[in-house]
């Protein structure tokens, strides 16, 4: 399939509400699901970091991937933000076709 799941880590709501409208908007997602409640531990510049996130999981097209990235880095705060993608191997295909039509 043609299609991937991205999942991006945030630091708070409004963020993840701005990036989805944007996306969602600038038709390089077709759906964005925000999930409040995220513990992220991490090791940043030496140290062990224990933050509460957000967790955008966002909906795409493969070939969106570069420009969604690009768009998501323009509106987001950290300087590595995380920003992952997986395939979508199998799915509905109703929602796959809805996901095709709504996004470039």
């Amino acid at each position: 399939m043609e299609h991937i799941v991205v999942l991006i880590t945030v630091p708070d709501e409004d963020t993840a509400a701005k990036i989805a409208r944007t996306l969602v908007e600038e038709r390089f997602a077709g759906c964005v699901n925000i999930i409040k409640g995220v513990r992220s531990i991490y090791s940043w510049e030496g140290k062990i970091e224990d933050e509460p996130e957000v967790l955008m999981i966002v909906k795409t097209k493969k070939r969106l991937f570069n420009n969604l990235q690009q768009r998501v880095k323009d509106l987001h705060p950290y300087s590595v933000p995380e920003i992952i993608a997986t395939p979508i191997t199998e799915g509905a295909i109703e929602y796959i076709d809805w996901l095709r039509d709504v996004t470039i």
